[in-house]
């Protein structure tokens, strides 16, 4: 059963950044395409960015502006989400989740495979 870990949550100013991980354990790491996914209170959860096997593609949602970047260590068996110019609105549970489809971990939320059990990530204004 593959588990899924993240860390690197916790509170920062607006304008700051901070670096999420998502650990992977009990699986083949390049068997699975890695998205990082978001939820505010009362909203639904939603993709943030996720990346293919290999690393050589990734997606971004469009609130990400370019102030995201996803990356994977796939000899570490990471995936990293690098957030800088943060503001009150990114404030949310952030999740990391993995599939062997690339479409679906792009956002086919009802079939993804596994997901982590999330990190907070607050923005004080």
């Amino acid at each position: 059963q593959v588990q899924l870990v993240e860390s690197g949550g916790g509170e920062v100013q607006a304008g700051g950044s901070l670096s999420l991980s998502c650990a992977m354990s009990r699986g083949t790491f390049t068997s699975y395409c890695i998205g990082w996914f978001r939820q505010a209170p009362g909203k639904e959860r939603e993709l943030v960015a996720a990346v293919d096997w290999s690393g050589g593609n990734t997606i971004y949602a469009a609130f990400v502006k370019g102030r995201f970047a996803i990356s994977r260590d796939n000899a570490q068996k990471t995936v990293s989400l690098q957030m800088n110019s943060l503001n009150p609105e990114d404030t949310a549970v952030y999740y990391c989740a993995a599939d062997p489809n690339y479409r679906v971990v792009q956002g086919t939320i009802g079939q993804i495979s596994y997901w982590g059990q999330g990190t907070q990530v607050t923005v004080a204004s």
